[in-house]
């Protein structure tokens, strides 16, 4: 499929290569260059008619350079940018470790005076004071307030979203501010939806703490909480102004909530992209391990996948839905189960078998990919499977109101084909949707 985003490559290497990024752009680089307005002259003005004098130039010019490459060595690195193309919409993903450091590249987003940061308990004593540096250090004309809210998904909720308002309206913020999302996916998701409501919308900027946030959920602009009858079905559709994502937030990551935000990156593999599955197949332990160049490779491949989709379907109208796969059931187990008791990509992975169970029983793949599925979910130590006391019964009712029913009829993202392949479709047997309840139910 032809990507319509400016800076997205849709190639991949065929072995892991991370350090093979392209120069992003607007940014400032550190390429030598002699603006020579004189062929015969070098920049310190030597002739170089004279041999001698070529010679004295050439080392003059090496020294040049390896002073310079030294000086460069020690400036910040530049980030990795992939571009989300929505037209006048667009926004920058920012990738790359000690992006917090660099608060040029906050500070350029911001435009107005005053900032709300929106985070939870978990992340404020260790990001907050980076983040309000950030966006402070040298720019004395901004004024930062947050807000602490509670951790977890359980908090995902009207009366939760309530507090970003109240502290909003107690700070008379105006039209002109700009939220700051720092934190998770439920952090991400209520401020993008208090930033989409507050005074009919203001600017906000995505700053993912988890893998599963910065893979996934702050790429794309959907917003929204949870209502005790179903995840995630109240919202709205509302782009950052860019999403920054410093990699060594990880670094205090639990190791529960690394191997959840993995299902997202699993997910990318099976439903478009063969290649990124098969680099997953032998890098997991190295992702497990949170090696950097892998860890940032899966980032960046993951953000290009979602940016992709996004930039061709920004309110899931066919295509985007695709990136549900296992979500349907998934999200069955978060409501049926309690919000927060599983994480999100626990429930995720637990979906993505099942589909790929019902996607065997309609005959559209093999059991080779079945077993390829389980083996690297198994790899990053996620559930294969629901809880035992979820039923039948329970996966039906909260189905039913998936926001992908359409007309009565409940759509499923299914796998069809090789591996990469998937639809989107109400168009199946439904015995085999019986079948695999059934097969993964006691009840």
């Amino acid at each position: 499929m032809t990507s319509t985003a400016n800076t997205i490559s849709l190639s991949l290497p065929t072995t892991h290569n991370p350090s093979s990024l392209s120069k992003p752009k607007s940014l400032p680089d550190f390429y030598l260059r002699f603006r020579n307005q004189n062929p015969k002259l070098n920049r310190v003005g030597i002739s170089l008619t004279n041999p001698n004098n070529r010679i004295r130039a050439l080392s003059t010019i090496r020294a040049s350079t390896a002073s310079v490459m030294e000086a460069s060595s020690k400036e910040k690195a530049l980030p990795t940018i992939v571009e989300v193309d929505l037209g006048n919409r667009s926004y920058p993903i920012y990738i790359g470790s000690g992006l917090l450091d660099q608060p040029e590249l906050l500070q350029r987003h911001v435009h107005g005076k005053r900032v709300l940061v929106v985070t939870n308990s978990t992340v404020a004593p260790l990001y907050l004071d980076k983040v309000v540096d950030a966006l402070t250090r040298g720019n004395p004309n901004v004024s930062v307030d947050s807000v602490i809210l509670p951790d977890g998904e359980k908090y995902k909720n009207m009366e939760t979203l309530m507090k970003v308002f109240d502290k909003a309206i107690e700070s008379r913020l105006d039209r002109r501010c700009t939220f700051v999302a720092l934190g998770g996916g439920v952090i991400g998701d209520m401020c993008g939806y208090a930033a989409a409501s507050f005074l009919r919308g203001v600017n906000f900027i995505q700053i993912p703490t988890t893998v599963m946030a910065q893979v996934d959920s702050s790429v794309g602009g959907k917003t929204g909480i949870n209502h005790p009858l179903g995840k995630n079905l109240i919202g709205a559709f509302y782009q950052p102004q860019c999403v920054l994502i410093d990699t060594d937030t990880l670094n205090t990551l639990p190791d529960r909530e690394l191997a959840s935000g993995l299902a997202e990156v699993i997910k990318y593999g099976l439903i478009r992209d063969a290649v990124f599955f098969e680099w997953q197949e032998k890098n997991m332990a190295a992702l497990m391990a949170r090696d950097p160049s892998a860890m940032a490779y899966a980032i960046k491949r993951s953000c290009e996948n979602k940016a992709e989709v996004v930039s061709l379907d920004e309110k899931e109208s066919g295509l985007r839905a695709t990136l549900n796969l296992g979500h349907t059931f998934g999200h069955a187990i978060e409501t049926g189960f309690g919000y927060g008791v599983w994480l999100h990509g626990e429930a995720v992975a637990a979906g993505m078998v099942m589909a790929v169970d019902m996607s065997y029983r309609l005959g559209w793949i093999d059991d080779l990919l079945v077993k390829r599925v389980h083996n690297i979910l198994q790899q990053a130590k996620l559930p294969t499977a629901p809880p035992d006391t979820i039923t039948v019964e329970m996966f039906k009712s909260v189905m039913a109101v998936d926001k992908k029913v359409a007309d009565g009829l409940l759509r499923l993202i299914l796998l069809k084909g090789s591996l990469g392949n998937c639809v989107f479709t109400g168009d199946y047997d439904r015995k085999a949707l019986d079948d695999t309840l059934r097969a993964f139910c006691k009840s």
